[in-house]
């Protein structure tokens, strides 16, 4: 079973270079600077942000879901600045198999600096040691293999091509699944 504590206070999470915490409403203006860009809008499940009021609505709709003990996502904050520079979190949670799934998104002036991974793994443990997950697994269309080298280089095995597997954007999108075992993470050598 999942130790669902874990999960539902959302613990801070400490990277060398990164702080995954809870969103506030404070942080309207970084997310906001990053969720603009269509290019970090175009392989994911939201439209790239039109103005600040779509920021704030975001953050209220996590601070709802952390009141409500559902699957958020923390904001990944750059020691170096405070800034929010993207998001990661889980999607869904499913207790009775131990699985849950995982996303994320990243300012685009973070983009190919190893950031990403960092906060992945760090997620990972934390599924892992902080919530007794037995699986985790994430998706990426198959146009942003960027996204799948992020999820090999955190020890996540190639499953399938899942074929238009998402309505993305007005059109279906078909998407790579990758995931990675409890018994895979015990052994890693990342």
């Amino acid at each position: 079973m999942i130790f669902t504590d874990s999960f539902v206070y959302m613990p801070e999470l400490n990277t060398p270079r990164l702080r995954l915490r809870r969103l506030t409403m404070r942080d309207a203006a970084d997310i906001y600077h990053y969720s603009r860009d269509a290019e970090v809008a175009r392989h994911v499940l939201w439209d790239a942000h039109r103005s600040i009021s779509d920021s704030r609505d975001y953050l209220r709709y996590m601070l709802r879901r952390y009141r409500s003990h559902e699957p958020a996502s923390w904001g990944i904050e750059w020691r170096q600045t405070g800034e929010i520079i993207g998001t990661i979190g889980f999607m869904w949670i499913q207790s009775d198999n131990s699985a849950a799934e995982v996303g994320y998104s990243l300012s685009r002036d973070f983009w190919n600096r190893g950031i990403m991974t960092e906060a992945l793994k760090a997620v990972i443990d934390h599924g892992f040691m902080g919530m007794n997950l037995n699986r985790i697994e994430a998706q990426h269309e198959t146009t942003n293999p960027a996204s799948g080298a992020v999820m090999r280089k955190c020890g996540m095995r190639h499953e399938g091509t899942l074929r238009q597997r998402l309505y993305n954007k007005g059109r279906y999108v078909d998407v790579e699944l990758y995931a990675i075992l409890r018994s895979e993470y015990s052994s890693r050598t990342y």
